[in-house]
Formats: structure tokens, sequence, C-alpha cells
């Protein structure tokens, strides 16, 4: 007997009405009921993480959905999760699920905030890790000529501090440490613009210094706008088309 026959004997003998439209029928294998009442096999599909193709750039996330390999001309939902991850999905299907076709995750250095490190590698961090912009260029200089290894704290309000440095061959000085600071760690894809958040910079007898955030995590829906951004300007044509979607 066929498999269409059987399904609507199935159905007979079970006493669905058309209403009923999606049917477990035969432990793994489900049926839809169409307008008509005819029944029609579901295909398996079945998505799994190993599947979905992993991207680590921008710009490799948008080559591959301007290329239209997979889902040909289908509409697409791009959506921005947070600063460093980007998901392709497809619409919802019949049985609830949601295809991802591709994740970009943004390779980005790591720092250690709110940890003390000695000068030489808090010098290293800061032009390895760090967009260059003018507070970034103050605390090089502070941190890169620092004589002596006491802090001074000046004043009760339990911020302001100051250290001695060289200055030119032989003389020296004390000088305020900045405080906040405005710096742009790298913390998102590369192709967009870093955004500038406020921290805290504090010095240690060793001479130690750190740095902690102070701006609440506001930075993360910036970096999310400058992605949604960039995806837009990237990929016009395809959002004109209604092709592609891009929440964030």
């Amino acid at each position: 007997m066929s498999l269409e026959k059987t399904a609507i004997q199935y159905l007979m003998e079970q006493g669905i009405k058309p209403e009923d439209r999606l049917i477990d029928f035969d432990g793994d294998r489900w049926l839809v009921i169409d307008n008509a009442g005819q029944p029609h096999e579901i295909g398996p599909r079945v998505y799994t993480a190993d599947q979905t193709l992993k991207i680590n750039t921008l710009s490799g996330f948008v080559k591959y959905i301007q290329a239209n390999l997979d889902r040909e001309d289908s509409p697409l939902i791009v959506h921005v999760k947070d600063e460093a991850t980007v998901y392709l999905k497809g619409l919802l299907e019949v049985d609830g699920s949601r295809e991802t076709l591709a994740v970009a995750q943004a390779i980005v250095p790591r720092f250690d905030f709110d940890y003390f490190m000695n000068t030489e590698e808090f010098n290293i961090a800061l032009q390895s890790k760090f967009v260059s912009n003018e507070d970034r260029e103050i605390l090089l200089q502070v941190v890169g000529n620092v004589s002596e290894e006491n802090v001074k704290n000046t004043g009760d309000d339990g911020v302001s501090q100051a250290v001695t440095i060289n200055q030119g061959v032989a003389s020296k000085a004390d000088v305020k440490v900045p405080n906040p600071v405005l710096l742009a760690p790298y913390r998102t894809f590369l192709e967009v613009e870093q955004p500038e958040s406020q921290f805290i910079f504090r010095m240690k007898d060793g001479p130690r210094g750190a740095i902690f955030e102070a701006d609440g995590g506001a930075w993360r829906n910036q970096a999310i706008v400058n992605i949604r951004e960039y995806l837009h300007d990237q990929l016009s044509k395809e959002i004109e088309t209604k092709r592609i979607t891009i929440l964030a």
C-alpha cells in the first residue's frame, strides 16, 4: 500500500478532522493537512550547530550573503546579537524551528580589566589592544616614565593620584594621574569603528596600573549600532529587494 493511501486510511481510522493540521504519524514521521483535508508528509529537516557556517569577519559574512549560495532568493534575517556575534537566520519553519545558516564571531584581543599589572605589561597592552587616541597617549607617557615605586594619593576624594615621572634627561616632576580617561579598546569587529568609553585609571605602589569600566556597558549598544550601519551600507541592494532584514 502506498504512503498516501496508508496515511489517508490512518486519518480515517483515527477520525481526524481537517482542522487538526499537524499529525505525528508512525512515530518519527509527520503529516500536515491542507485546506482540502489532504495529508502531506513533512520531510525531515535537522539543523545542528555543526552545519552552521562560522565566519570571523563582517566582510566575509557580507560576501556569503551576496553570493546567494544557499536558500537562493529566500527572505533571510540578519540578527546582530551583540558586539561580537551576528547571525544569518531563515524564517520560521512549519514545525516552529528556525535555521541558522551562518554566524560571524569577532576575534578580539583579551585585556584584563579591573586587574593591576606592572607598568611594562600595561604599556604593551595599551599599544597593542587599544585604538590610538589622545587619552591613550597621555597614559603611555605616564606609565612609560614612572621613576618611583610609590604612588601618592592627593586630596580626600579617593580619585586623584600623583606619580613622579622622568622629565628630560635629569629632571623629575610629580604629575597628576589622568582620571577618568576616554579609551577605545578593540572589542568588536575590525570593520567598524571601535566605540570609545570612559574608564577609571588607578595606580598602586610597584608601580602597577589598572583600568576599570565606567560607562555601565553603554559601549555595547554603540558597537551594535556601528555593526548595523555597516551591514545596512554593505547589503543595501539585498535590503531594498527585501531578501534581507536586519534586526539589531
